[in-house]
């Protein structure tokens, strides 16, 4: 159990250096939600459903019509994720909304399946998840918006925390109730992604050539490191309970917050620090847990 469970550590924290430095990418591209979100889908389309065609194929069950259904429910949850995401940072302080939704995510997940799956990560895992949790927290607290605004922030954030749960849950459920493989539960995810958001994207048609014009090495940076990262995760999920994974995926937090300070001068690099320390020490009790 142990190696098991550090071998799906290993999986999640190359998964959150992957989804630190595409987020990275992400941060430096303006412009319209649906768009970016479209774009990136896309490319993640491209890239990834050869390799699917290709496995679903090859797969010695054969093709499951539970696969496609699989992909669709998730395909659905990560739109809404992303709606309700790029309405946080529309009236809200990116501070506040991406810690918030990062860390009530896992939490959330821990809690799900706990009550609902009936998992028992165990006492040092539970802290664990409480410290990634807390950290990521400390990491990002404060905001320089009105109270208001600072409100609509919190709600927005648990709000898309409650998303990520839900994709989180789903995915657990693909991957070990279900069976789907990885890789072609990935590329019929962002294939559905894109067939969803499409409408949004003819009709500003224009924004989006403008977004690819200026922006298309980083769109294609997140286009590529974004399926690494999600589907390192979901291998995890095939290996250990989604109570280890989830928490833990979070790390990715940190790295972007420790990027933030080194590379990009961010202020508040002691209360990050701090924050960092008690991360990691979460991560390293689930790891032993």
């Amino acid at each position: 159990m142990i190696v098991v469970n550090s071998l799906a550590m290993t999986f999640v924290l190359l998964a959150a250096v992957a989804h630190a430095g595409w987020n990275f990418a992400a941060k430096g591209i303006g412009g319209s939600g649906s768009a970016i979100v479209w774009l990136y889908s896309t490319v993640s389309t491209v890239v990834c459903l050869p390799f699917a065609i290709v496995f679903a194929c090859t797969e010695q069950q054969g093709p499951q019509w539970s696969w496609l259904l699989a992909a669709l429910v998730s395909a659905a949850a990560h739109v809404g994720y992303g709606i309700v995401l790029q309405r946080g940072y529309a009236v809200g302080d990116l501070s506040v909304v991406y810690p918030l939704a990062r860390g009530t995510g896992p939490l959330l997940s821990v809690l799900f399946a706990v009550l609902l799956f009936g998992e028992r990560p165990g006492v040092l895992g539970l802290i664990g998840a409480a410290a990634v949790v807390l950290g990521v927290l400390v990491i990002s607290s404060g905001g320089s918006r009105a109270a208001g605004s600072r409100v609509l922030s919190i709600g927005y954030g648990v709000a898309t925390g409650a998303t990520i749960a839900v994709y989180t849950l789903w995915d657990d459920h693909s991957m070990t109730g279900i069976g789907v493989p990885p890789i072609v539960y990935f590329g019929l995810t962002v294939l559905g992604e894109s067939v969803m958001l499409t409408p949004l994207a003819a009709r500003d048609f224009g924004v989006v050539a403008g977004i690819w014009r200026k922006n298309w090495r980083r769109v294609v940076i997140i286009g590529v490191l974004s399926p690494v990262a999600y589907l390192l995760v979901l291998y995890a999920m095939r290996i250990a309970p989604v109570s280890l994974v989830a928490p833990a995926r979070e790390s990715s937090i940190v790295l972007g917050a420790l990027a933030g300070w080194l590379l990009l001068r961010e202020p508040n690099p002691v209360r990050r620090l701090i924050g960092s320390v008690i991360a990691l020490a979460g991560i390293v009790a689930l790891g032993l847990s």
